[in-house]
């Protein structure tokens, strides 16, 4: 493949999706609010995600367009951080659909990011991406308003894939850094009541799944989760016994409030039952290598 633009590529997700790709595309172009240079082969272009600046030439030619812009959710839902949330997906999703249409050669295929988050809290129902059910509140409202913004844009040279992706665990980034710093200092309990779901990925299948949507054109909206999602209380034991730790203190809603204030975030992120599995992924052949929670822990622990 020719040349891979991944726009918002310099964090976490980014470097995953780079060493993922670094031998497969000629060019890799990263979209950065840094400033413009090469390092490593891959060019650092300059962008602000909401006007023309020359970046947009970049998309000339290009095979794959991959953008991961968006302001981190891991913040106080605060009027002003609500507001640049929901603004740094919009902005960037319509300024990436008007440089695509500009293209005479645009890319050929562009997946954009999206959220697990935008179905319901769900104890009892297993979300796929046909039969899920859409949630109501303000995490739910973002990631709608980001998907009909990526879509209602035709672009008729240009595939269009939305990912649905929940939280990826990795060793250099992303939740399971904190959360191994929790088990490790004792903290390591269930949070809340402990039978909510979490849906995850391990950064190497969140990267292969990328490949292979990419490989099979698949488009649409696309859930990018492990096979089979794990109450909380179940995960924080798991990740106890990997890390050694004998015992982890639970913490209740109550105090997940007092330190979420504390440290500058929200309680949803950890007390949401995000009950999701990857319908499509599943039944177009995609092979899970971390599949099983115990196994994706010990290769992330490197053991």
């Amino acid at each position: 493949m020719k040349k891979l633009i991944i726009a918002a590529g310099t964090g976490f997700l980014g470097q995953v999706l780079v060493n993922q790709f670094k031998d497969k595309f000629e060019e890799i172009v990263i979209l950065t609010r840094g400033k413009s240079q090469t390092t490593n082969g891959i060019k650092y272009i300059n962008w602000n995600a909401k006007t023309f600046s020359g970046w947009e030439k970049e998309l000339e030619d290009a095979t794959i367009l991959i953008n991961l812009a968006g302001k981190s959710v891991d913040c106080r839902y605060t009027k002003e951080n609500k507001k640049e949330i929901l603004l740094s997906r919009i902005e960037s999703t319509k300024i990436l659909n008007k440089a695509v249409l500009n293209c005479k050669n645009p890319p050929k295929h562009w997946l954009n990011s999206s959220t697990a988050t935008i179905y319901r809290f769900s104890l009892d129902k297993q979300m796929d991406e046909i039969d899920g059910e859409i949630g109501n509140n303000f995490s739910i409202n973002v990631a709608l308003s980001w998907e009909k913004a990526f879509f209602k844009t035709e672009t008729p040279k240009t595939l269009k894939t939305a990912l649905r992706t929940s939280i990826v665990l990795g060793k250099n980034g992303g939740a399971f850094i904190p959360l191994k710093t929790l088990a490790k200092t004792g903290f390591g309990g269930k949070q809340g009541k402990g039978n909510q779901f979490i849906s995850w990925i391990h950064e190497e299948d969140f990267a292969n799944a990328i490949d292979f949507i990419i490989e099979k054109e698949m488009t649409g909206v696309i859930n990018i989760v492990a096979p089979e999602p794990i109450r909380n209380a179940d995960f924080m034991q798991k990740l106890r016994k990997a890390v050694g730790f004998p015992f982890g203190i639970p913490v209740n809603a109550f105090l997940l409030e007092i330190g979420s204030f504390f440290i500058r975030t929200e309680t949803e992120l950890v007390l949401k039952s995000r009950n999701v599995i990857p319908k499509r992924l599943l039944e177009n052949g995609f092979q899970f290598k971390f599949g099983d929670i115990d196994k994706a822990f010990q290769n992330l622990l490197n053991k």
